[in-house]
């Protein structure tokens, strides 16, 4: 990679940094939330936690993505009728409500994407690891949702 293309980039991302703090979104953790981060270390569990691990989840994101906080799988129910499960992964077991983690999620409502950098709305050791409904790891998300027909 040259310097111009770091150079470039650098000023792309100050630029992205600056829309941010001009449209009253936070391009930064506060140190609240990076000192909060360090005390959750691992997952959630609940035992009493429904298994759906056997059923086939697919995403809309990319292949390579481990940010993944939202899955679906549809069953077959008739010849006409289908049930469809939507996974979301369980934030806010390990981010309590109020603490400054959630505070910035709150306050941004979102992920930013510009080409030269990712605000991310959650750390990203919640977003791409401890709460990220990645293949293979067992994650809780107990906001499944299941969409069925009525009366159609």
């Amino acid at each position: 990679m040259d310097a111009t293309y770091g150079d470039h980039r650098a000023i792309l991302q100050r630029l992205a940094r600056l829309a941010m703090m001009e449209r009253g979104l936070l391009p930064d953790f506060s140190p609240e939330a990076l000192a909060e981060l360090k005390d959750i270390s691992t997952p959630a569990t609940e035992a009493q936690a429904r298994d759906l691990r056997h059923l086939l989840w697919a995403s809309i994101d990319n292949d390579d993505s481990r940010d993944l906080d939202q899955l679906t799988v549809a069953e077959a129910l008739s010849e006409d009728s289908m049930k469809i499960f939507v996974a979301v992964a369980d934030v806010d077991s390990i981010v309590k409500n109020g603490s400054a983690i959630d505070d910035h999620a709150r306050h941004n409502t979102t992920s930013v994407y510009t080409p030269a950098v990712i605000f991310p709305m959650l750390p990203e050791k919640l977003s791409t690891d401890l709460t990220s409904l990645n293949y293979n790891e067992d994650r809780l998300a107990p906001g499944i949702l299941t969409l069925s027909p009525s009366g159609c």
